[in-house]
């Protein structure tokens, strides 16, 4: 009997924890409208024809063929829905929502692409969402999709707490590890065939916020455990592991009426899989005063980006954002001469929203990718002409 009864509550208490007041739920369907008009003055991985990475850029001569290329996409329409239920723990929060940008695999291709999955209750999320290790509102008012190469921008999935919330916040999180590797010259040896990542512990995250008048300040930080395991029977010994951390400092400093001052600075080792465009978190060194069997190890590289950029709002229907960014990794010698360091992203733009959900852009966006160690740079310029239609509808029950 006793059991039967233990049964009923378990199956119960999910019903009377999120038992509904007289307030009534919504449902909001939002999203966008957005084409992309282009030409690129310079040369780009086709894969990423619509978009202005520093780590797509050429790394050799004509390694993309010639100057010169247009281009038109809609990869920036999105569509998102939202649910909020009033509850007596109060108000329950879903939304999800995607685009239709493709990455990974489908890079390069009109796909359907995962931009959020979260549900809040209170103090407490869980789902895929911004990563408190980033500032989402250090991201300028432009409209090229992938952005300034040194923000921190990760969508991570993630378990979150709030203790915090409002003007001033205080966010903490376990999320999703993971990590990338740059074997560099040792690529093609059979060693490391073998060796395959694990990750012991999820990334721990937070951040504290403190908002004024003027703006606010922000500090995040990160921690991670990267594990490497050698499963190679060969006598070499390439068993490894590092700590990866990141401090994130961020900024938004009020103009007057009509401007604000965006400003990040983020440094730290191996936590680059959360920056926009960056090298990889682990690299190969050479490992001469070690044992015979550890000819090579794995060592975490340290990594750095900045942003400043400034929006400016010339009356109710002319906006324009313009500054730099860039990202910046001291590598290895063991990695190869032409590998990604350096990414330098200066962008300009004029908006004008002829009605608050309607906008016209035309930005101009420079980029520049710097070698390791061969001396070999190259730029890309690109002209973007946008249309972006906004739409939100709200549907609340009886």
């Amino acid at each position: 009997m006793f059991k039967k009864i233990f049964a009923l509550t378990l199956l119960l208490l999910p019903i009377k924890v999120f038992a509904q007041t007289e307030e009534k739920p919504s449902l909001e369907i939002y999203g966008q409208f957005m084409t992309d008009i282009g030409y690129n003055f310079g040369q780009l991985d086709p894969l990423w024809f619509d978009v202005m990475r520093p780590s797509k850029l050429p790394a050799y001569p004509n390694e993309f063929g010639g100057d010169g290329s247009v281009y038109f996409s809609i990869r920036q329409t999105k569509l998102g829905f939202k649910v909020k239920t009033p509850t007596k723990l109060g108000e329950l929060m879903t939304f999800v929502d995607f685009d239709f940008f493709g990455v990974g695999k489908m890079a390069g291709e009109v796909a359907f692409h995962l931009r959020y999955a979260y549900l809040q209750l209170g103090k407490f999320g869980i789902g895929q969402v911004d990563s408190p290790f980033q500032d989402v509102d250090v991201f300028p008012n432009t409209v090229e999709y992938w952005g300034p190469s040194g923000v921190v921008a990760f969508r991570n999935v993630q378990f979150r707490y709030m203790p915090l919330q409002g003007r001033n916040r205080l966010t903490f999180a376990i999320e999703r590890p993971g990590a990338s590797a740059d074997e560099g010259i040792y690529a093609d040896r059979q060693e490391l065939e073998g060796v395959r990542f694990r990750f012991p512990m999820p990334d721990v995250s937070g951040e504290f916020r403190m908002s004024r008048d003027w703006g606010y300040a922000e500090v995040a930080g990160i921690v991670r455990r990267i594990v490497w395991d050698d499963y190679q029977e060969d006598g070499i010994d390439l068993n490894g592991s590092a700590w990866g951390w990141g401090i994130n400092l961020s900024t938004n400093i009020k103009v007057g009426d009509f401007g604000v001052i965006k400003g990040q600075v983020v440094g730290g080792e191996a936590f680059q899989s959360y920056l926009d465009d960056a090298s990889a978190d682990i690299g190969v060194v050479d490992n001469p005063d070690g044992p015979s069997d550890r000819p090579f190890e794995g060592v975490a590289m340290p990594q750095i980006g900045v942003v400043l950029y400034y929006n400016h709002s010339w009356g109710e229907k002319l906006t324009s954002a313009f500054g730099w960014s860039v990202s910046n990794a001291r590598l290895t010698d063991q990695l190869i001469p032409s590998a990604f360091q350096r990414g330098d992203y200066v962008s300009g733009n004029l908006m004008y929203h002829p009605f608050p959900n309607v906008t016209g852009a035309a930005e101009v966006i420079f980029i520049n990718r710097r070698n390791f160690s061969d001396g070999f740079t190259s730029q890309a310029t690109k002209l973007q002409f946008s249309f972006r239609y906004s739409f939100s509808h709200i549907f609340q029950r009886n």
